[in-house]
């Protein structure tokens, strides 16, 4: 089996896998409960929560546990705007979001809210002039995300901080799912950041709000205790160590995987481009996504037909429901690149001779449904 497809979920590292076993089976306790066994778990998720700050640099009771990052979105999204109306209802984003920002600001938009669409340059970056134009005394929340999850743009977080600082009534919350645990990420000037654990190689169904203390935002759960009270709920105490655990082992040798990553991207690049595939990440793009596109053949198609050969790639994001790729046409602002896109995404765990193989299945399939298509038209 050859896996391509990083970006929508990681396997579980064995070291944090044995990690939530051995916690699951010895801290029964729930963490709320006043008991030696309640306060032993609650200790233990005390030491993860701190060893999570530790690594983030941010403080202990700044992190809300969830359910993985679309929640954290929701609950970021949701929660600012509906606590701070009454200072205004404008909302800056881009339309390379995931959809669990874009839908929470649709929602949003029956409510009353108005949301902007900041401009982007040819490479998918945000204009941050045009950042400046745009935002207003009555906007309250700027929502871009570090990294996008379809074609790897990664955004200047650090600059677009610092200006949304300047209004005292607006706060910036930033999507960095696709990029905690491949690169180091500054969060100095960043009221709110959302993350999965699920994509930097630990267990699904754990997740988590970055919130400055600064910051208070309306709950999207309420009723029960739990580790903070932006989101009620026994705390899982399992999960969230094993999390501290996969985040730990993420950053261990950064430096060394991120290498790797790259000189298989600048491979992948080399190849795709000799054998005339459309590549639709920029340079600039993170190395650990490669988005793509071959037209007049369906994307699903090519998904499928590479299945057969146990290759697994993405047509785009995982969560998506769009046919056509919103990001990819944002950028290239072409309606077939857009709707014949696939999404490949690697890992420091991808070998040259996965790639090599992979490359070789594609354009075999690339040729053979070409071919077809050519003699049905």
């Amino acid at each position: 089996m050859i896996y391509l497809d990083y970006s929508a979920t990681t396997p579980v590292n064995e070291e944090v896998l044995n990690s939530y076993i051995e916690t699951t089976k010895k801290m029964i306790g729930n963490p709320n409960s006043l008991h030696k066994l309640g306060v032993e778990a609650k200790n233990l998720i005390d030491a993860a929560t701190r060893q999570i700050a530790n690594i983030l640099k941010v403080k202990p009771n700044e992190i809300v546990y969830t359910s993985g990052a679309s929640e954290a979105n929701n609950t970021a999204i949701k929660g600012i705007c509906l606590k701070y109306q009454n200072r205004g209802k404008h909302i800056i984003t881009t339309p390379l979001e995931h959809s669990s920002i874009i839908e929470p600001l649709n929602y949003l938009k029956k409510e009353g809210f108005e949301v902007e669409y900041v401009n982007l340059d040819e490479n998918g970056i945000i204009d941050l002039k045009d950042l400046e134009r745009k935002i207003r005394n009555d906007t309250i929340l700027v929502t871009i995300a570090s990294v996008n999850s379809e074609i790897g743009i990664i955004q200047p977080i650090k600059e677009i901080a610092q200006i949304v600082k300047k209004y005292p009534k607006a706060y910036f919350h930033t999507d960095i799912t696709q990029s905690l645990g491949k690169e180091r990420i500054d969060l100095t000037n960043v009221d709110l950041a959302s993350f999965s654990a699920q994509k930097f190689y630990g267990m699904k169904g754990i997740g988590g709000l970055i919130k400055k203390e600064n910051v208070e935002i309306e709950p999207l759960i309420h009723g029960g205790k739990s580790t903070t009270k932006n989101r009620s709920g026994t705390p899982a105490t399992a999960l969230i160590v094993s999390t501290a655990k996969a985040l730990r082992l993420a950053y261990e040798n950064i430096e060394q995987k991120e290498e790797h990553v790259k000189e298989l991207n600048n491979y992948l690049r080399e190849e795709l481009t000799k054998n005339k595939i459309i590549i639709n990440s920029p340079r600039t793009a993170i190395p650990n996504i490669l988005n793509i596109s071959i037209e007049k053949i369906k994307p699903e198609t090519i998904l499928h037909a590479l299945e057969k050969k146990e290759i697994y790639i993405s047509t785009k994001t995982a969560c998506s429901t769009n046919n056509l790729s919103d990001a990819v046409y944002a950028v290239t602002k072409d309606e077939e690149k857009a709707s014949h896109s696939l999404r490949i995404s690697i890992s420091y765990l991808t070998t040259k001779q996965e790639i090599e193989i992979f490359i070789k299945e594609l354009v075999n399939i690339r040729n053979e449904l070409g071919s077809l298509y050519d003699k049905k038209n």
